[in-house]
């Protein structure tokens, strides 16, 4: 019985070795409610390959200079042609960008469906209806994004007579909860793919001079050097796509949770033939 224990033993620590041996890598998150999504499940999809995974909170800029420095391995949320092009263009040179795991973004300022302006134009002929804190103003998100950035041209673009108010994600979209709560006019800097469309009856403002672009992709992108030593990880998340749906319902499942890690942990379980179909790409 005792050598059963032993051996039994030395077998497990095997295996721990084993999947110590893959090393460790480093997500950089920032804060968008997708961004969290799919950081969280890949962090559990990796760590069931035998990886350590870190998460690590930061902004755009941070995350693309802790890349280009090898001091983060990847992030999953680059948005191109247009959104994020400053960022890569400042650091293409050291990092990979690899596929697209969803297309056809939406990215603009958003108001709930209830209220009666429905152009970008038609907001600066009615700035005063909506406010915030007393003052004609669009709820933005962090700033330095480069969704800010666009709505800092959109306020010059059409002249608009508001304050653009950096905030957060969750800052934003509480925001957006209370005015809707209460049917009150309210602006927020947006985009698609969020669980909030799925939440609320939302539209975004036409955007008559393009100042947002049209839809875009988003790929994942990563040191080089991470590709070269683990060419299996960049074949599962290459392999990766996401729907509507798919992302949206992932979304939701964490929301409800309010729990990042329950509520991937759940929606994996719930969707193991979609995980495994990326994962099988590396084998």
């Amino acid at each position: 019985m005792q050598r059963l224990t032993i051996l039994v033993a030395g077998l497990l620590l095997a295996g721990s070795v084993t999947a110590a041996d893959k090393g460790t890598i480093r997500i950089g998150l920032n804060n968008w409610a997708e961004n969290i999504a799919v950081s969280h499940m890949w962090k559990q999809l990796l760590e069931e390959q035998g990886y350590e995974v870190e998460l690590t909170n930061a902004g755009k800029s941070v995350i693309y200079s802790g890349i280009a420095t090898d001091s983060i391995d990847m992030a999953l949320e680059v948005w191109m042609p247009k959104s994020d092009r400053r960022f890569y263009e400042r650091f293409k040179e050291d990092i990979a960008l690899n596929d697209a795991w969803y297309r056809n973004t939406g990215l603009g300022l958003v108001v709930p469906a209830y209220v009666d302006v429905d152009t970008i134009p038609e907001l600066a002929e009615n700035p005063g209806r909506f406010e915030q804190d007393g003052r004609p103003a669009i709820v933005g998100i962090d700033p330095g994004s480069a969704l800010m950035g666009l709505t800092e041209k959109a306020v010059d673009a059409y002249g608009l007579d508001m304050e653009l108010i950096a905030s957060s994600g969750p800052g934003m979209t509480a925001a957006l909860e209370r005015a809707y709560r209460r049917h009150e006019p309210v602006v927020v800097t947006l985009w698609n793919p969020h669980w909030a469309f799925a939440e609320y009856d939302l539209k975004y403002l036409d955007d008559p001079r393009g100042v947002y672009g049209k839809g875009e992709d988003i790929h994942w992108m990563s040191r080089p050097e991470l590709l070269e030593a683990h060419p299996e990880v960049g074949a599962w998340l290459d392999a990766w796509e996401m729907n509507d749906q798919q992302v949206g319902g992932l979304m939701a499942t964490i929301r409800e949770k309010d729990d990042p890690a329950a509520g991937a942990r759940e929606w994996i379980a719930a969707h193991r033939d979609l995980v495994d179909s990326w994962l099988a790409a590396g084998e």
